[in-house]
């Protein structure tokens, strides 16, 4: 099972999916590029503390983090 999680301002949401699945790997690529056109970063956990940005979607990515930009002031 491989999961999408997005942090935003109010968490987190979770999304799991079989990555041996035709159909939910082209639900997670659409979740991919729904967060990614929106601005969020994504990123791929690659070990304990260790993460890599990526611009395209993974199928093989046990583990995908969307982070929103961040806003200042």
């Amino acid at each position: 099972m491989a999961l999408q999680i997005v942090m935003d301002h109010s968490g987190d949401s979770r999304h799991f999916f079989d990555n041996s699945n035709a159909e939910a790997l082209a639900e997670a690529e659409r979740h991919f590029l729904q967060f990614t056109l929106k601005g969020y970063t994504a990123a791929v956990r690659k070990g304990p503390g260790e993460i890599t940005r990526i611009s395209a979607f993974d199928p093989t990515a046990e583990e995908t983090l969307f982070f929103p930009r961040l806003v200042g002031g």
